[in-house]
């Protein structure tokens, strides 16, 4: 798969506790853009955030949260991910998806090495 240099990003601000079809919905969601074909998708934990019920969740020792912030982040071109948000909009009840364009310099799948 080749990606045009201007790709877009989507991210996705979730609970670590949010589930989805009996799975972590991270973990769901990475499955349905894989299914869906998009390049690739990375899954990042927070340490500490807080959404728009203003509850803080946090990794320090003396408030360990079970709810960590979750972003996950996928970046293709608009046309795929503007066809993925409803799968997400559906699966999603409590969190926030962002795009914005990002500037593609590398996509290499290690295959056929130099």
């Amino acid at each position: 798969m080749i990606l045009p240099r201007e790709g877009h990003l989507l991210r996705i601000f979730i609970g670590e506790s949010d589930k989805h079809e009996g799975l972590p919905l991270f973990e769901w969601i990475v499955r349905q853009a894989r299914e869906h074909g998009l390049a690739g998708a990375t899954v990042l934990r927070g340490l500490e955030g807080f959404g728009a019920h203003s509850r803080l969740h946090t990794a320090k020792i003396l408030r360990l949260s079970s709810d960590l912030p979750i972003i996950i982040e996928i970046v293709d071109t608009i046309e795929k991910i503007e066809a993925f948000l409803p799968v997400v909009d559906a699966a999603v009840h409590e969190g926030m998806a962002t795009i914005e364009k990002v500037d593609v310099r590398l996509y290499r799948s290690g295959a056929g090495e130099r």
